[in-house]
Order: C-alpha cells, then sequence, then structure tokens
C-alpha cells in the first residue's frame, strides 16, 4: 500500500502499517526501529499522539475524512505529548523530514494505492 501527497505528486510512503486496533493504536511505534525512508505508520481513528518511550523524531500528518491535510507537526522529538486535533480522523506518522522534503502543508490531497 502507497500513500501519496496528491496536490504536490510526492510519493509520501510506499510501505504502509496499520493500527487500527486497540493493542496496536496504543503501541504504535514503542519499542519499533526508527522508520526507514518510505515507511509510514497509520493510526486509525487518532485524534492525538505521543512519542513516550521513543528515541527517535517523527513527522506527524493528521488526516480528515475526506484524506486531506488538517495539520501536521514536523520532528516531534521523543518523549512528547502532542496537542489534540478534534477534526483528525487519522494520523499518519513518517520519518523525520518526509514532510519538508515533499513540501506537504495543510490543506493537501492524499490517495492511496493498494
Amino acid at each position: 500500500m502507497r500513500v501519496l501527497n496528491a496536490t504536490r505528486e510526492h510519493i509520501l510512503a510506499t510501505r504502509v502499517r496499520m493500527a487500527d486496533r486497540l493493542w496496536t493504536r496504543g503501541r504504535g511505534l514503542i519499542g519499533m526501529p526508527p522508520l526507514q525512508p518510505g515507511e509510514a505508520l497509520v493510526i486509525r481513528p487518532c485524534k492525538g499522539i505521543h512519542t513516550w518511550f521513543m528515541s527517535y523524531p517523527i513527522d506527524v500528518l493528521y488526516v480528515d475524512e475526506e484524506d486531506r491535510v488538517l495539520d501536521l507537526d514536523e520532528a516531534v522529538p521523543p518523549w512528547r505529548l502532542g496537542r489534540i486535533r478534534w477534526r483528525s480522523a487519522y494520523a499518519i506518522e513518517l520519518p523525520a523530514g518526509t514532510i519538508w522534503r515533499t513540501g506537504t502543508r495543510p490543506g493537501d490531497q492524499l490517495a492511496w494505492e493498494i
């Protein structure tokens, strides 16, 4: 599964893992090695994230039901609690630097390819 920024015509990730159950959403990336370029974790549903017990920074996209980027956080350091995005349907966690590299901004339309 791939996720694309259709607005900017950039590939965000080519290897996407889903966290859509209570256990996988709660665990997220805790205890996992750092995401590599092209990897992503989608947490659904998700209104906010934390990086407790993590040892590396991540980029985070907050996305609505229409797959439009609502907000983003770049290079969230370990041991942080992000603020709640009430309108978010899901979050995409990416390697730090992905947002900058792809120019992703709020309002961008995402597309999914299987």
